[in-house]
């Protein structure tokens, strides 16, 4: 494909988001069932510039003077990744596939930008409005730049499996790809993030993933599966397993003593769990499966530590998923603070005295992080909190109330929380 066509397509897929309330993987999904003829590199452009322009529609409208999928698009191209006017417009212009000629406005735009300085908090920082106060609440004067850090590109995150090799056996198994330690676990290993139009590692095609030495994992979550603590030959719950990624790291730090209990609301997504757990060489699993009536019967007051990972808005993976963000309602999150209440009640059950509760979620606002854990202090006075980590290496991002907040701006990670909540003996 030429540029022309690449640009209209992207135009295409973010118009089908737009109009039809889409999500991303799916109107990209839909645009490449239908274009046969289109290479792993045009297929690499599309995705990239679809998603570049929904990491900072707001930033791209603002400076173009124009609010619309052609515009953003067009100021991707230009502002974003530095394309020179004429090839921008040689684009535009190619007959049959682009979308047609620059304007006289468009080209304005891009040659002289409108000033972003001059505009608002959540249009510089990329977010809607109504999130203005509650990241002000968590960032203050930086909440700009935290959310333009959260408009870049990811890395991609690897954790070297300690249940079957080490971090530097897992780099060399790894080669050619550009892997290196990023230095604040011992076993998380990162990709840099590729430029937008170029292809992502084919990471799960090599060796060492097939073979289980290495699992893709952001770094903030390998963290928030640490703050878990000492775990060899304890009981363990993960009461929101999903897909499984902090159960393998737990699995791993536990060295297959112990037993760790894997169990999650939806049994659909228990199915991955299973299947990455036989090939990491897990043998200390067991799932319970919403499937089978009472599933966590016989496990009340006797686990060592509860994981929750619970349900939650997702303001920290922005990066990962910019759709998101436009997508998200005030009724959305009221929707999720009632599921974060309900499973660190459920959780209370299974914890025996001298236990914890560790509280993740991968979000960036206060109303499902502090306050969650507020109200459940005052429900369940019995429970205290402890520090979120004992590691030097990440004190300097637990809070005054010595809760773990991770983001792209200050760890080079997703945006995570952690708050570590004992019972007493």
């Amino acid at each position: 494909m030429r540029d022309g066509g690449r640009l209209g397509a992207a135009i295409d897929v973010l118009t089908e988001i737009e109009t039809r309330h889409r999500p991303v993987r799916l109107a990209l999904k839909t645009w490449g069932d239908a274009s046969r003829y289109a290479g792993a590199k045009d297929r690499a452009f599309v995705s990239g510039l679809a998603l570049d322009v929904l990491r900072r529609r707001r930033s791209l409208a603002w400076r173009m003077g124009e609010d619309s999928p052609r515009a953003a698009a067009l100021g991707a191209l230009g502002l974003l990744w530095g394309w020179p006017l004429d090839r921008v417009a040689e684009a535009a212009a190619d007959e049959p596939h682009g979308p047609g000629p620059l304007t006289d406005a468009e080209r304005q735009a891009l040659v002289s930008p409108r000033d972003l300085a001059e505009a608002p908090a959540p249009v510089r920082g990329d977010y809607p409005d109504w999130l203005d106060a509650s990241l002000a609440r968590a960032f203050g004067e930086n909440r700009v730049a935290e959310a333009q850090a959260l408009s870049e590109r990811a890395p991609v995150d690897l954790r070297a499996n300690r249940l079957k090799t080490g971090p530097g056996k897992a780099m060399k198994a790894l080669e050619p790809l550009p892997v290196h330690a990023t230095g604040l676990l011992p076993e998380a290993l990162r990709i840099d993030a590729p430029r937008a139009d170029e292809r992502a590692a084919a990471v799960e095609a090599m060796p060492a993933f097939v073979k289980g030495w290495v699992e893709v994992q952001d770094l903030g979550s390998q963290v928030a599966a640490a703050c878990a603590g000492e775990v060899k030959g304890l009981q363990v719950l993960d009461l929101c397993a999903g897909g499984g990624g902090k159960t393998l790291a737990l699995a791993a730090a536990m060295e297959n003593t112990g037993q760790i209990y894997a169990y999650d609301s939806d049994a659909r997504r228990l199915t991955d769990t299973i299947r990455r757990a036989e090939r990491a060489g897990v043998r200390n699993l067991q799932v319970r499966t919403p499937a089978r009536p009472d599933p966590l019967k016989g496990l009340d007051a006797r686990m060592d530590v509860v994981f929750v990972d619970a349900p939650c808005t997702g303001t920290g993976s922005w990066r990962r998923h910019p759709d998101t963000k436009w997508r998200l309602t005030p009724q959305a999150l009221e929707r999720r603070l009632a599921e974060q209440d309900q499973v660190l009640d459920d959780a209370t059950a299974f914890v025996k005295p001298g236990g914890r509760i560790v509280y993740v979620t991968c979000s960036l606002l206060p109303e499902e992080d502090e306050d969650r854990v507020t109200a459940f202090l005052a429900r369940h006075p019995d429970f205290q909190v402890a520090p979120a980590t004992p590691d030097p290496m990440l004190e300097k991002h637990l809070t005054p109330e010595r809760y773990l907040r991770l983001s792209p701006r200050t760890a080079g990670t997703d945006g995570f929380f952690v708050a570590v909540l004992t019972k007493p003996r």
